[in-house]
């Protein structure tokens, strides 16, 4: 297994609280090249989630892809980590992630979601994609916890999508951009983050994070190295709810498949069908 994964990339985008998780399990278990995609800055409220951050690097506002790259060279061969410090929403960061055997999308964006399921399309490449919420229920002078929850999904081209499954729709792409050009929608932008309806600039998660993380990568390996009893068709979705202890799977028959135009487009201009990801003029 360490001699195949050493001949693969992957490209994890996003490398936060799940993210930097993700990225550290693939860099141990041998991959041969890692790209990390992502522009954010390390700060000190979310020093609390992000695994090999530290505080000289809040202070410094170090990128997280450079200061995870960084990291990883402290055990692996220089090179193997790849930083790209741009939005997924880049040509840069869609052309570095199409390089890639397999793909984990590590977001909290819904635009993010939908431009790594449509290069999971257009390049036939496995999607992984991982997300966490605890939605919380309002009561008389304060908020309470309703569920600690997670959800990892398998996407295989030519399968359904993140759009088939609802992940994200026309509606929710269209009420996140407007959060993001309206701040002042202070409701908004409150059930915006990990805890749904509660602002909060540094939640205590990384336990939630490392077992969406670790469910996530072992969904990998399952569909690399088949070790399951039952198909792993029947385990396309998994969700599970740490309040009901409970972990629901859903198949690939689950879901319904739309016609995807996309399907296997590869660097067609513009890239992705989006104008603002076309090739510069020379």
């Amino acid at each position: 297994m360490t001699a195949e994964l050493s001949r693969l990339s992957v490209a994890v985008v996003g490398v936060s609280g799940i993210g930097s998780i993700v990225v550290e399990q693939l860099a141990r278990l041998g991959f041969g090249r890692i790209f990390l995609i992502g522009f954010d800055q390390v700060e000190r409220k979310n020093l609390n989630r992000i695994l090999n951050s530290c505080l000289k690097d809040a202070e410094a506002l170090r990128l997280k892809v450079e200061m995870f790259v960084e990291a990883i060279e402290e055990y692996r061969p220089k090179g193997t980590a790849i930083p790209i410090s741009a939005s997924i929403n880049t040509r840069e960061a869609v052309i570095a992630a199409a390089q890639s055997d397999v793909l984990f999308s590590c977001v909290d964006t819904l635009e993010a979601r939908q431009i790594c399921d449509s290069i999971a399309s257009r390049f036939l490449i496995p999607l992984f994609d991982a997300g966490v919420t605890i939605p919380t229920r309002q009561t008389s002078n304060s908020y309470d916890i309703a569920d600690v929850c997670g959800r990892i999904d398998y996407i295989q081209p030519g399968g359904s999508t993140l759009f088939d499954r609802g992940v994200y729709s026309p509606e929710s792409l269209r009420a996140e951009h407007l959060r993001e050009v309206a701040p002042q929608a202070h409701e908004q932008e409150l059930n915006a983050g990990y805890i749904k309806g509660v602002h909060q600039e540094a939640p205590a998660v990384i336990s939630l994070n490392m077992r969406a993380a670790s469910a996530c990568v072992n969904e990998f390996l399952a569909r690399a190295y088949p070790f399951r009893l039952d198909p792993n068709r029947n385990y396309t979705r998994s969700e599970f709810s740490l309040a009901a202890c409970e972990e629901e799977y859903l198949s690939e028959d689950s879901f319904s498949k739309s016609d995807n135009t996309e399907l296997a487009l590869g660097d067609e201009e513009p890239l992705l069908g989006l104008p603002n990801l076309r090739k510069p003029k020379q």
